[in-house]
């Protein structure tokens, strides 16, 4: 079975293991990068099987491999057979929804993390899961689409002085966790500016376009603590991890991600209660607009109600009505709309209600 599937469900029915691109399909070429260093050389290529991987198995070198796309599913199997990497971890890096964890092996390690960017033109959240395999002298990455979310490391690697350099792969896979968590601080700048554009429209002038926007950042807070929330656990689990792939001086340098993500859920459980209150005042501000308007047509309809009642009474037909037969009556019958409006609005207006 070859072809790509939208929802986790449409697998119903195939047994554990079955290597299925579950997700959304993206229309690039599948490509494959090989970028392996040690402390005096670096070399970067792209190669077409995973069977080119194998001399690399018997250098001195960190091997960083980097798949962008996961449509081929014979290239999952293939690093499955010659890194003898378990059906389940090859299952779970084809289905793209993932909870973010993190699952430790004999031999390797298997970490499962959300990239988060925004669209171009639009306040539009756009996730993207990254899988990590940490061996002993390989790390593979397993990415959606191409992107330019590692292009920093690029830049580093090159420096043959960095720390990178020289370091094993526990280390670059805490650079990779570190470059991902670090865009959830561009997100969150995003939030911030945002919200404060909601606060001034509240205060001024609330309009339904107001009330959209606050629909849409709420329902992206819920899908992002979907995604950030569980990096905490996940952190925890690598630092208490006895594995003799992690060095003990690079889990504290997990302990530095693990304290970002903490800033950045705590931010996110602040800008869900400030969107709970922003809710509560925009739908206040409109109810106190609607009694505005209300106080005034009433005002308008209490001027009118004597009014109407004076103009009724003399809409009635009989024949004896006193101020019939009087020349000054029409005249006179205004001088008391007049007198009762004035008094009317006097009356309001020294009450406030005008």
């Amino acid at each position: 079975m070859s072809e790509s599937l939208s929802y986790a469900s449409e697998k119903s029915g195939l047994p554990p293991g079955s290597l299925v691109h579950v997700g959304e399909v993206h229309e690039h070429e599948h490509k494959i990068t090989v970028i392996d260093y040690n402390k005096t050389t670096l070399t970067q290529h792209t190669i077409k099987s995973i069977a080119e991987l194998l001399p690399y198995k018997t250098t001195d070198t960190i091997t960083w491999v980097i798949i962008d796309g996961l449509k081929d599913v014979s290239v999952i199997d293939a690093i499955g057979q010659h890194f003898d990497i378990d059906a389940l971890v090859l299952e779970d890096i084809l289905n793209t929804h993932q909870r973010p964890k993190f699952e430790e092996f004999d031999d390797y390690l298997y970490i499962v993390i959300k990239a988060l960017s925004l669209a171009a033109n639009d306040f539009n959240v756009e996730y993207e899961q990254v899988s990590l395999l940490l061996l002993n002298k390989f790390v593979f990455t397993f990415k959606e689409k191409p992107d330019a979310l590692f292009d920093p490391l690029f830049i580093r690697l090159n420096n043959d002085k960095s720390p990178l350099r020289t370091l094993g792969t526990d280390y670059l896979t805490y650079v990779l966790m570190d470059s991902i968590v670090d865009e959830y601080f561009t997100l969150q700048d995003t939030f911030d500016e945002l919200i404060e554009n909601i606060e001034d429209d509240l205060l001024t002038n609330p309009s339904e376009q107001t009330l959209h926007t606050i629909q849409k950042i709420k329902r992206e807070l819920i899908f992002l603590r979907r995604s950030v929330s569980p990096l905490r656990e996940l952190l925890a689990s690598i630092q208490r991890s006895d594995s003799p792939l992690l060095d003990a001086k690079t889990k504290r340098y997990f302990g530095d991600v693990y304290d970002h993500v903490i800033r950045v859920t705590e931010a996110m459980e602040s800008y869900r209660d400030l969107i709970a209150g922003m809710l509560d005042i925009y739908l206040s501000s409109v109810s106190n607009k609607m009694n505005e308007t209300m106080k005034v047509l009433t005002v308008f309809a209490s001027i009118f109600i004597p009014l109407t009642f004076i103009a009724g009474v003399y809409g009635m037909n009989f024949e004896y009505m006193p101020e019939l037969k009087w020349r000054w009556g029409y005249p006179a019958l205004w001088t008391v709309f007049i007198g009762v409006s004035v008094f009317l609005l006097t009356f309001f207006k020294k009450k406030n209600w005008l």
